[in-house]
Protein backbone atom coordinates (compact mmCIF):
# COMPACT_ATOMS: atom_id res chain seq x y z
CA UNK A 1 0.00 0.00 0.00
CA UNK A 2 1.18 3.54 -0.74
CA UNK A 3 2.76 5.40 2.18
CA UNK A 4 0.91 8.67 1.62
CA UNK A 5 -1.69 9.46 4.33
CA UNK A 6 -5.40 9.06 3.54
CA UNK A 7 -7.08 12.08 1.98
CA UNK A 8 -8.98 14.16 4.51
CA UNK A 9 -12.60 14.60 3.43
CA UNK A 10 -15.78 16.27 4.62
CA UNK A 11 -14.39 18.94 6.95
CA UNK A 12 -16.13 19.16 10.31
CA UNK A 13 -17.46 22.66 9.95
CA UNK A 14 -19.46 24.53 12.54
CA UNK A 15 -20.69 27.96 11.50
CA UNK A 16 -22.19 30.34 14.02
CA UNK A 17 -25.28 32.41 13.33
CA UNK A 18 -22.99 35.45 13.27
CA UNK A 19 -20.71 33.92 10.60
CA UNK A 20 -23.67 32.84 8.51
CA UNK A 21 -25.11 36.34 8.84
CA UNK A 22 -21.87 37.88 7.61
CA UNK A 23 -21.87 35.56 4.58
CA UNK A 24 -25.53 36.23 3.70
CA UNK A 25 -25.25 39.98 4.30
CA UNK A 26 -22.58 40.24 1.60
CA UNK A 27 -25.25 39.45 -1.02
CA UNK A 28 -28.50 40.27 0.80
CA UNK A 29 -27.88 43.06 3.34
CA UNK A 30 -31.43 43.03 4.70
CA UNK A 31 -31.83 39.24 5.14
CA UNK A 32 -31.77 37.79 8.68
CA UNK A 33 -30.32 34.36 9.48
CA UNK A 34 -32.45 32.40 11.95
CA UNK A 35 -30.74 29.00 11.93
CA UNK A 36 -27.89 26.92 10.47
CA UNK A 37 -28.52 23.20 9.97
CA UNK A 38 -26.05 20.57 8.77
CA UNK A 39 -27.52 18.35 6.08
CA UNK A 40 -26.69 14.73 5.37
CA UNK A 41 -25.14 13.73 2.09
CA UNK A 42 -21.87 14.53 0.40
CA UNK A 43 -18.84 12.34 1.05
CA UNK A 44 -16.42 15.13 0.18
CA UNK A 45 -18.04 18.40 1.20
CA UNK A 46 -19.90 19.73 4.23
CA UNK A 47 -23.39 20.96 3.33
CA UNK A 48 -25.29 23.40 5.54
CA UNK A 49 -28.78 24.85 5.23
CA UNK A 50 -28.93 28.53 6.15
CA UNK A 51 -32.47 29.40 7.18
CA UNK A 52 -33.49 33.03 6.67
CA UNK A 53 -36.33 34.67 8.55
CA UNK A 54 -37.37 36.92 5.71
CA UNK A 55 -36.00 35.34 2.52
CA UNK A 56 -35.72 31.91 0.87
CA UNK A 57 -33.45 29.38 2.59
CA UNK A 58 -30.07 28.85 0.94
CA UNK A 59 -27.39 26.15 0.96
CA UNK A 60 -23.73 26.56 1.92
CA UNK A 61 -21.32 23.95 0.58
CA UNK A 62 -17.78 23.95 1.99
CA UNK A 63 -14.91 22.06 0.36
CA UNK A 64 -11.96 20.34 2.09
CA UNK A 65 -8.64 22.13 1.82
CA UNK A 66 -7.07 19.46 -0.42
CA UNK A 67 -9.99 19.64 -2.86
CA UNK A 68 -10.87 23.32 -2.73
CA UNK A 69 -10.54 23.57 -6.53
CA UNK A 70 -13.81 21.65 -6.75
CA UNK A 71 -15.58 24.85 -5.69
CA UNK A 72 -14.59 26.64 -8.89
CA UNK A 73 -15.41 23.52 -10.90
CA UNK A 74 -18.96 23.35 -9.57
CA UNK A 75 -19.47 27.04 -10.33
CA UNK A 76 -18.18 26.46 -13.87
CA UNK A 77 -20.41 23.44 -14.52
CA UNK A 78 -23.55 25.08 -13.16
CA UNK A 79 -22.79 27.94 -15.55
CA UNK A 80 -22.84 25.46 -18.45
CA UNK A 81 -26.29 24.32 -17.32
CA UNK A 82 -27.75 27.80 -16.94
CA UNK A 83 -29.98 27.49 -20.02
CA UNK A 84 -30.71 23.75 -19.79
CA UNK A 85 -34.29 22.82 -18.92
CA UNK A 86 -33.55 20.97 -15.68
CA UNK A 87 -33.81 22.31 -12.11
CA UNK A 88 -30.29 22.87 -10.70
CA UNK A 89 -29.03 25.17 -7.94
CA UNK A 90 -28.17 28.78 -8.71
CA UNK A 91 -24.86 30.09 -7.39
CA UNK A 92 -25.40 33.12 -5.13
CA UNK A 93 -21.82 33.52 -3.91
CA UNK A 94 -18.47 31.75 -4.40
CA UNK A 95 -15.76 32.62 -1.88
CA UNK A 96 -12.22 31.26 -1.68
CA UNK A 97 -10.78 34.11 0.41
CA UNK A 98 -11.20 32.32 3.77
CA UNK A 99 -12.03 35.67 5.29
CA UNK A 100 -15.28 34.54 6.96
CA UNK A 101 -14.63 30.82 7.43
CA UNK A 102 -11.39 28.92 6.91
CA UNK A 103 -12.60 27.02 3.85
CA UNK A 104 -13.64 27.73 0.28
CA UNK A 105 -17.41 27.65 -0.11
CA UNK A 106 -20.34 28.39 -2.34
CA UNK A 107 -23.72 29.74 -1.33
CA UNK A 108 -26.48 28.33 -3.52
CA UNK A 109 -30.22 28.57 -3.89
CA UNK A 110 -32.12 25.75 -2.16
CA UNK A 111 -34.21 23.58 -4.46
CA UNK A 112 -37.62 22.35 -3.36
CA UNK A 113 -38.20 18.73 -2.42
CA UNK A 114 -36.57 15.85 -0.58
CA UNK A 115 -33.94 13.34 -1.65
CA UNK A 116 -35.39 10.59 -3.80
CA UNK A 117 -33.62 8.03 -1.60
CA UNK A 118 -35.88 9.01 1.31
CA UNK A 119 -38.99 8.21 -0.69
CA UNK A 120 -37.92 5.12 -2.62
CA UNK A 121 -38.87 2.52 0.05
CA UNK A 122 -42.52 3.61 -0.10
CA UNK A 123 -42.85 3.76 -3.90
CA UNK A 124 -44.46 1.16 -6.15
CA UNK A 125 -42.56 -0.44 -9.02
CA UNK A 126 -44.52 1.73 -11.45
CA UNK A 127 -43.58 4.88 -9.52
CA UNK A 128 -39.94 3.80 -9.35
CA UNK A 129 -39.91 3.24 -13.11
CA UNK A 130 -41.56 6.61 -13.79
CA UNK A 131 -39.29 8.75 -11.61
CA UNK A 132 -36.17 7.02 -12.91
CA UNK A 133 -37.37 7.56 -16.46
CA UNK A 134 -37.65 11.26 -15.58
CA UNK A 135 -34.12 11.11 -14.16
CA UNK A 136 -32.89 9.47 -17.35
CA UNK A 137 -34.48 12.17 -19.49
CA UNK A 138 -32.88 14.88 -17.32
CA UNK A 139 -29.50 13.16 -17.63
CA UNK A 140 -29.95 13.11 -21.39
CA UNK A 141 -30.46 16.88 -21.34
CA UNK A 142 -27.27 17.27 -19.33
CA UNK A 143 -25.50 15.05 -21.89
CA UNK A 144 -26.78 17.30 -24.68
CA UNK A 145 -24.30 19.97 -23.52
CA UNK A 146 -21.22 19.61 -25.71
CA UNK A 147 -17.65 20.58 -24.90
CA UNK A 148 -14.51 21.19 -26.93
CA UNK A 149 -12.58 18.09 -25.88
CA UNK A 150 -12.79 14.88 -23.89
CA UNK A 151 -11.41 14.83 -20.37
CA UNK A 152 -11.95 15.47 -16.69
CA UNK A 153 -13.38 18.89 -15.95
CA UNK A 154 -11.40 21.15 -13.64
CA UNK A 155 -12.01 24.66 -12.30
CA UNK A 156 -12.11 26.36 -15.71
CA UNK A 157 -12.98 23.61 -18.17
CA UNK A 158 -11.41 20.35 -19.30
CA UNK A 159 -8.18 19.91 -17.35
CA UNK A 160 -6.21 17.64 -19.70
CA UNK A 161 -7.88 17.74 -23.12
CA UNK A 162 -7.97 14.60 -25.28
CA UNK A 163 -8.88 14.54 -28.98
CA UNK A 164 -11.05 11.42 -28.75
CA UNK A 165 -12.97 9.32 -26.27
CA UNK A 166 -10.59 6.41 -26.88
CA UNK A 167 -7.57 8.60 -26.08
CA UNK A 168 -9.24 9.91 -22.93
CA UNK A 169 -10.33 6.51 -21.63
CA UNK A 170 -7.00 4.87 -22.43
CA UNK A 171 -5.26 7.62 -20.44
CA UNK A 172 -7.71 7.04 -17.59
CA UNK A 173 -7.25 3.28 -17.62
CA UNK A 174 -3.47 3.60 -17.72
CA UNK A 175 -3.45 6.09 -14.85
CA UNK A 176 -5.80 4.04 -12.67
CA UNK A 177 -4.05 0.73 -13.37
CA UNK A 178 -0.77 2.34 -12.36
CA UNK A 179 -2.36 3.73 -9.20
CA UNK A 180 -3.96 0.34 -8.52
CA UNK A 181 -0.52 -1.28 -8.44
CA UNK A 182 1.04 1.59 -6.48
CA UNK A 183 -1.62 1.30 -3.77
CA UNK A 184 -1.12 -2.45 -3.35
CA UNK A 185 -3.25 -4.01 -6.10
CA UNK A 186 -2.09 -7.22 -7.77
CA UNK A 187 0.17 -6.49 -10.78
CA UNK A 188 -0.86 -9.71 -12.54
CA UNK A 189 -4.52 -8.73 -12.25
CA UNK A 190 -3.68 -5.29 -13.63
CA UNK A 191 -2.01 -6.91 -16.66
CA UNK A 192 -5.09 -9.08 -17.32
CA UNK A 193 -7.35 -6.04 -17.01
CA UNK A 194 -5.19 -4.12 -19.46
CA UNK A 195 -5.49 -6.93 -22.01
CA UNK A 196 -9.26 -7.12 -21.51
CA UNK A 197 -9.60 -3.37 -22.00
CA UNK A 198 -7.52 -3.45 -25.19
CA UNK A 199 -9.69 -6.22 -26.63
CA UNK A 200 -12.79 -4.05 -26.18
CA UNK A 201 -11.29 -0.70 -27.11
CA UNK A 202 -13.31 -0.41 -30.34
CA UNK A 203 -16.41 0.22 -28.22
CA UNK A 204 -14.96 3.58 -27.18
CA UNK A 205 -14.99 4.96 -30.72
CA UNK A 206 -18.79 5.29 -30.92
CA UNK A 207 -18.69 8.46 -28.79
CA UNK A 208 -17.38 11.08 -31.20
CA UNK A 209 -18.54 14.27 -29.47
CA UNK A 210 -17.49 15.14 -25.90
CA UNK A 211 -20.59 15.66 -23.79
CA UNK A 212 -21.17 16.89 -20.27
CA UNK A 213 -21.56 13.95 -17.89
CA UNK A 214 -22.82 14.36 -14.32
CA UNK A 215 -21.03 11.15 -13.36
CA UNK A 216 -22.68 10.81 -9.96
CA UNK A 217 -26.41 10.58 -10.60
CA UNK A 218 -28.08 8.59 -7.83
CA UNK A 219 -31.02 8.85 -5.45
CA UNK A 220 -29.01 10.99 -3.03
CA UNK A 221 -28.36 13.66 -5.66
CA UNK A 222 -31.93 13.84 -6.98
CA UNK A 223 -34.75 15.81 -5.34
CA UNK A 224 -38.46 15.03 -5.70
CA UNK A 225 -41.68 16.40 -4.22
CA UNK A 226 -42.27 15.29 -0.62
CA UNK A 227 -45.75 13.84 -1.15
CA UNK A 228 -47.84 12.29 -3.90
CA UNK A 229 -46.60 10.69 -7.08
CA UNK A 230 -42.89 11.54 -7.27
CA UNK A 231 -41.76 14.14 -9.75
CA UNK A 232 -38.23 15.41 -10.19
CA UNK A 233 -37.65 18.81 -8.59
CA UNK A 234 -33.87 19.09 -8.73
CA UNK A 235 -30.46 17.59 -9.47
CA UNK A 236 -27.47 18.54 -7.31
CA UNK A 237 -23.75 17.85 -6.78
CA UNK A 238 -21.86 18.51 -10.01
CA UNK A 239 -18.34 18.27 -8.59
CA UNK A 240 -17.56 14.96 -10.38
CA UNK A 241 -18.53 16.10 -13.88
CA UNK A 242 -16.48 15.05 -16.89
CA UNK A 243 -16.57 15.58 -20.65
CA UNK A 244 -17.09 12.17 -22.15
CA UNK A 245 -19.48 9.50 -23.38
CA UNK A 246 -23.10 9.54 -22.11
CA UNK A 247 -22.85 5.76 -21.70
CA UNK A 248 -20.10 6.32 -19.15
CA UNK A 249 -22.55 8.54 -17.27
CA UNK A 250 -25.14 5.78 -17.47
CA UNK A 251 -22.67 3.13 -16.28
CA UNK A 252 -21.99 5.20 -13.15
CA UNK A 253 -25.72 5.81 -12.58
CA UNK A 254 -26.42 2.06 -12.80
CA UNK A 255 -23.38 1.04 -10.79
CA UNK A 256 -25.02 0.24 -7.45
CA UNK A 257 -28.22 -1.27 -8.80
CA UNK A 258 -28.96 -4.90 -7.89
CA UNK A 259 -31.37 -7.34 -9.60
CA UNK A 260 -34.19 -6.15 -7.33
CA UNK A 261 -33.72 -2.65 -8.77
CA UNK A 262 -34.95 -3.69 -12.23
CA UNK A 263 -37.78 -1.08 -12.33
CA UNK A 264 -35.27 1.69 -11.57
CA UNK A 265 -32.76 0.36 -14.09
CA UNK A 266 -35.37 -0.02 -16.83
CA UNK A 267 -36.80 3.44 -16.17
CA UNK A 268 -33.39 5.11 -16.27
CA UNK A 269 -32.46 3.38 -19.53
CA UNK A 270 -35.82 4.16 -21.14
CA UNK A 271 -35.79 7.83 -20.15
CA UNK A 272 -32.22 8.31 -21.32
CA UNK A 273 -32.66 6.46 -24.61
CA UNK A 274 -29.56 4.33 -23.95
CA UNK A 275 -30.83 1.33 -25.89
CA UNK A 276 -30.72 3.34 -29.13
CA UNK A 277 -26.94 2.99 -29.15
CA UNK A 278 -25.42 -0.11 -30.84
CA UNK A 279 -23.45 -2.33 -28.42
CA UNK A 280 -24.75 -0.34 -25.47
CA UNK A 281 -24.62 -3.24 -23.01
CA UNK A 282 -21.03 -4.17 -23.86
CA UNK A 283 -20.01 -0.51 -23.73
CA UNK A 284 -21.61 0.00 -20.32
CA UNK A 285 -19.84 -3.15 -19.09
CA UNK A 286 -16.49 -1.65 -20.11
CA UNK A 287 -17.31 1.62 -18.38
CA UNK A 288 -18.41 -0.33 -15.31
CA UNK A 289 -14.90 -1.76 -15.18
CA UNK A 290 -13.56 1.80 -15.24
CA UNK A 291 -15.93 2.73 -12.38
CA UNK A 292 -14.81 -0.25 -10.29
CA UNK A 293 -11.14 0.48 -10.84
CA UNK A 294 -11.70 4.14 -10.01
CA UNK A 295 -13.62 3.25 -6.84
CA UNK A 296 -10.91 0.79 -5.75
CA UNK A 297 -8.27 3.52 -6.07
CA UNK A 298 -10.47 6.07 -4.30
CA UNK A 299 -11.16 3.81 -1.33
CA UNK A 300 -7.46 2.98 -1.10
CA UNK A 301 -6.65 6.70 -1.15
CA UNK A 302 -9.03 7.59 1.67
CA UNK A 303 -8.08 4.55 3.74
CA UNK A 304 -11.32 2.58 3.32
CA UNK A 305 -9.43 -0.70 2.98
CA UNK A 306 -12.26 -2.97 4.17
CA UNK A 307 -14.08 -2.28 0.91
CA UNK A 308 -11.18 -3.35 -1.33
CA UNK A 309 -11.59 -7.17 -1.33
CA UNK A 310 -15.10 -7.01 -2.80
CA UNK A 311 -13.97 -4.60 -5.50
CA UNK A 312 -10.94 -6.77 -6.24
CA UNK A 313 -13.25 -9.76 -6.72
CA UNK A 314 -15.32 -7.79 -9.21
CA UNK A 315 -12.19 -6.77 -11.10
CA UNK A 316 -11.13 -10.45 -11.18
CA UNK A 317 -14.48 -11.39 -12.71
CA UNK A 318 -14.07 -8.90 -15.55
CA UNK A 319 -10.41 -9.57 -16.38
Amino acid sequence: MADDPPLQLKPRLTISIEQAQAIVSSIAPHATVSDVIELRGGEISTILEIVLADAPTCILKAYPTQLQWKMAKEVHVLGLLRDVAIPVPRILLADDTRSTIDLSFVLMSKLDGVMLGQREPGLTEQELFAIHAEMGAALRRINDVTLDSFGYIGPNGVWTPHPSNRAYMFAQFERKLTEFCTRGGDAALAARLQASIAARSHLLDAAQMPRLCHYDLHAGNVLVNAEGSPQLSGIVDFENCTAGDPLMDMAKALYYFTPKDAPKRDGLLAGHGTRDRPDWEATIALYRLACTLELWCWFAQIGKVDALPKLTAELESTA
